[in-house]
């Protein structure tokens, strides 16, 4: 069987240098907010061209922290998109904001015409927009921020599935006000458990998220404000900062397998990822569209391939979202992609002789 993602080959590539981090860290006897996490810290800000970065919990600990960094509070209106992962959704849940659903556009991320007509027609103020750069490929920002600053509106950026992605040359993270990520263990970045992380360049925003993250302490005897507790520990830390060493390469390398898949399934009647200019795309995962989407999954798996469905339903038809009110205008897109995507074996260790096994299973498939 060819799996559709692989976390034991990720650990496995670095095995010998994340097994001699994870011993340091536990000779060291410090496992909550020690060297290992501030070090991953400044790495981490500095490859992503930014000066401050906060490790929590989880991706989703990441969007509602940076949320309430910003103000964002009870009530409130989160623009958002549907078709993403539920923690989007979650986060802004979480604080007592209602998530705003807008469409998407063909490379699945936030459509900026949908942004703007909802904007127009709300007539309640709008506290943020949360924006997705769904499966590694960056929204278009340099809209959306346009359209964000005429209306006065604070940018989040979920980044969680597009570490090292850039638009223009610029790392996605650096457009809105904050950035947060994921290293849960499928992601190009991958923990070997959960882990999270906030990026941002305003001082001010960064000492909020310090204390947010941990009671509300800047002294342990004194909670300033009403945190909690979301740390990114030192174990995950230490593996984290030998991963990061290797992210440039293993996205190089998710690019080539890209770059196989478009050349070899060119000629097939399916629906290939869209790159949108001046976007490079990191691949986190490898999307095609086709009609009969589960007809030709249960031909791969009968060959032995392995895919997977992300995601088969919009947040705005599962059973906890479906308010009237988060879905103000229709989600013609995202509705139809929901029906037809399909994601292809990625991940960084996939050999040329895999490769090759994928695409001639789909062209039986299809034939």
């Amino acid at each position: 069987m060819i799996p559709q993602c692989s976390p034991k080959a990720s650990y496995q590539a670095h095995k010998s240098e994340i097994d001699g981090a994870i011993s340091r860290v536990l000779e060291s006897g410090w496992y909550v907010l020690g060297e290992e996490c501030q070090q991953f810290e400044r790495e981490y800000a500095n490859f992503n061209q930014l000066p401050y970065a906060i490790g929590v919990a989880s991706g989703t600990d990441a969007v509602e922290i940076a949320l309430r960094g910003v103000g964002v509070g009870q009530g409130d209106n989160v623009i958002t998109v549907s078709h993403t992962a539920v923690a989007t959704a979650a986060a802004i849940r979480r604080i007592g904001a209602d998530p705003l659903f807008v469409d998407i556009s063909a490379d699945f991320t936030m459509d900026p015409k949908s942004l703007q007509w909802l904007i127009a027609k709300l007539k309640e103020p709008i506290a943020a927009i949360v924006v997705v750069h769904l499966y590694g490929h960056p929204a278009d920002m340099r809209t959306i921020m346009e359209i964000a600053s005429s209306n006065k509106i604070t940018v989040i950026e979920d980044c969680a599935q597009a570490h090292g992605a850039t638009v223009e040359g610029l790392p996605v993270g650096s457009f809105g006000e904050a950035a947060c990520y994921s290293f849960y263990p499928t992601k190009n970045l991958a923990a070997l458990g959960d882990g999270g992380m906030i990026v941002c360049s305003d001082e001010g925003l960064y000492q909020q998220c310090l204390l947010l993250r941990q009671y509300g302490w800047r002294d342990r005897a004194n909670s300033e404000i009403q945190g909690f507790n979301s740390r990114l520990d030192e174990i995950q830390a230490a593996i984290l900062r030998v991963k990061l060493k290797y992210l440039r390469p293993a996205n190089e390398r998710r690019r080539e397998i890209a770059d196989y898949y478009f050349q070899n399934l060119a000629d097939l009647p399916l629906r290939l990822p869209r790159i949108a200019k001046g976007a490079q795309h990191v691949f986190h995962q490898f999307v095609i569209r086709h009609s009969a989407r589960d007809d030709l999954r249960s031909e791969l798996m009968n060959q032995n391939i392995d895919t997977a469905i992300h995601y088969p339903k919009p947040v705005h038809r599962q059973s906890a979202y479906m308010n009237p009110g988060y879905a103000p205008m229709p989600l013609i897109q995202t509705d139809r992609i929901c029906q037809e995507i399909l994601s292809l074996p990625m991940y960084p260790q996939l050999t040329q002789a895999e490769l090759e096994l994928v695409c001639n299973a789909i062209h039986k498939a299809m034939n």
